[in-house]
């Protein structure tokens, strides 16, 4: 059986990953094909966990290629946290994700960061909740429970090898977004302005 974790990126899948290579009946790989082009891009090997969150643009021909046959995992976080994780990106690694959804998608709409990030989580999130309407292999996850939710996880899909070691590597964090990032330093301005015009006054 194959694995499918969706989400709007920023939410955890580099974490999921890095627990399901404990795994021993199941291999798992986290964006390996996102650089393919026509069938090469979905030709997953059986067995495989993929996490990858342009799948999310891809749903009509990953329903075509697994359909009702895979497992399917919507690991979620909360959606503001994910918006301000991508706009500190912004055209800078994944943050090219919501920088090309700007002027691809909403065309050149006016450049507010946040707002623009904000509006491709709501977008992802349907998608993928639309797409999982008739999938009877399932489950939702939240990054913020996800050590407890993990072993449910383990459990619906017949994992085994270190199920221990699998859910320990939930505490720690991987691809961290760095601090002196854009939303920090916009914060600081906002603090700046704050108090230049108490001193005005």
């Amino acid at each position: 059986m194959n694995v499918f974790v969706l989400g709007t990126g920023r939410c955890g899948t580099s974490t999921f990953v890095a627990a399901c290579r404990h795994f021993s009946n199941y291999t798992a790989g986290h964006e390996t094909l996102s650089r393919k082009v026509g069938a090469a891009r979905l030709a997953y090997p059986p067995d495989h966990i993929e996490a990858d969150n342009r799948l999310s643009w891809l749903l009509g021909r990953l329903d075509a290629a697994f359909g009702r046959d895979a497992f399917y995992v919507h690991l979620l976080r909360d959606p503001e946290a994910v918006a301000v994780s991508y706009a500190t990106r912004w055209k800078e690694g994944i943050g090219t994700l919501p920088a090309a959804y700007h002027r691809g998608i909403l065309q050149q709409s006016p450049e507010d960061r946040l707002a623009i990030c904000r509006d491709l989580v709501t977008t992802v999130t349907a998608n993928v909740e639309v797409f999982l309407r008739d999938k009877p292999h399932q489950m939702t996850m939240h990054l913020e429970s996800a050590v407890e939710a993990f072993p449910l996880f383990c459990r619906a899909i017949g994992a085994a090898g270190d199920l221990e070691a699998a859910t320990a590597a939930w505490n720690t964090r991987h691809n961290a977004t760095p601090k002196g990032s854009w939303a920090e330093r916009r914060a600081r301005r906002k603090v700046g302005r704050a108090l230049r015009a108490v001193r005005l006054r």
